[in-house]
């Protein structure tokens, strides 16, 4: 299904003299004013079965200022499906430890507003260089994390940068996963993170082997 079948952003820029994101708000405030129609006959062509990725816009705002995807989940949720969130931070964009806490931050803002389960995952992993630098952000140590954290940031924000800290380290409430394209074994291990999420199979029947218990020998 295609959202531009309903609206498109390049449309509402040039005839409401919106930009970018003021168009994409207005695009995704009309997706929720047709929940009930446009969408729900577009999930009708789907079987129960079926597994749906809904590629969804990158912008934090549609996140933290409206209501839209949280009522486009729960929406989701009324028809039977079991959704989850798969949040994407691009490997590239984690040069240094205040970008690093800034993509987590901006995963927990979409955990609290969706209330979902959440597979967060560093994509992009196969054009990083230097797997090193990023291994210690799939693996964080949060006391050598706040010691890098206070050597880039003024004395005045070392209490701050304390309380995130522990708020990442205590709950346990962010942790990522790499993607790389090139590694069939990288891909399915994300899958199955993802298939867990959404219990995806479970309901399926048991397949059991076809065998012919008269059929056994004599002797």
């Amino acid at each position: 299904m295609d959202i531009r079948e309903l609206i498109s952003l390049d449309d509402v820029m040039e005839e409401l003299s919106l930009g970018p994101n003021g168009g994409l708000m207005y695009c995704m405030e009309h997706l929720e004013e047709n929940l009930d129609d446009w969408l729900t006959e577009e999930l009708d062509n789907y079987l129960d079965d079926d597994y749906l990725v809904f590629d969804c816009p990158g912008q934090i705002e549609l996140l933290s200022h409206v209501p839209v995807l949280r009522n486009f989940v729960e929406h989701l949720k009324r028809k039977n499906f079991n959704v989850c969130v798969v949040y994407l931070l691009d490997s590239q964009f984690i040069t240094d430890v205040t970008k690093f806490i800034s993509g987590c931050m901006a995963s927990l803002s979409a955990m609290i507003q969706l209330e979902l389960p959440h597979v967060n995952i560093l994509s992009k992993m196969d054009l990083v260089t230097n797997k090193k630098d990023i291994d210690d952000y799939l693996n964080p140590v949060s006391s050598i994390l706040l010691s890098e954290l206070n050597q880039r940031m003024a004395p005045q924000y070392e209490k701050l940068n304390k309380a995130l800290m522990e708020l990442l380290d205590d709950f346990n409430m962010v942790s990522f996963l790499p993607l790389d394209l090139r590694k069939e074994s990288s891909i399915q291990y994300v899958l199955s993170q993802i298939d867990f999420c959404i219990q995806y199979g479970e309901d399926a029947d048991v397949k059991v082997k076809d065998f012919d218990v008269d059929g056994e020998d004599d002797d």
